[in-house]
């Protein structure tokens, strides 16, 4: 039992280790040129089906013309997901950067 306990505690643990992040870059205009960036986070239920709030990108650029918007899923957002999972609720972090 506890052989199994243990290789049971081994692959969680490997398992979150070796969460996968990806980043998503969407370029509009020019890019960034080097100013100021916000950060907000965007919420999912049912594990990412069903969308809670809206990250609007245009509104966090404040009228620039030129800028990057960063979609990411970060070990932060993970380690959220992990308890917000519960509730099949998870989140990611969109970035943009003027």
């Amino acid at each position: 039992m506890r052989k199994v306990l243990a290789a049971v505690l081994l692959l969680a643990i490997s398992m979150s280790l070796f969460a996968g992040c990806f980043t998503m870059n969407h370029v509009v205009g020019d890019g960034s040129q080097g100013g100021a960036a916000k950060q907000e986070r965007q919420w999912y239920a049912l594990w990412g089906l069903v969308p809670i709030n809206n990250v609007d990108s245009k509104a966090m650029a404040e009228g620039a013309t030129n800028y990057t918007v960063k979609t990411q899923y970060t070990p932060l957002d993970f380690i959220i997901s992990i308890f917000t999972g519960i509730v099949t609720v998870q989140c990611m972090t969109v970035e943009v950067k003027k």
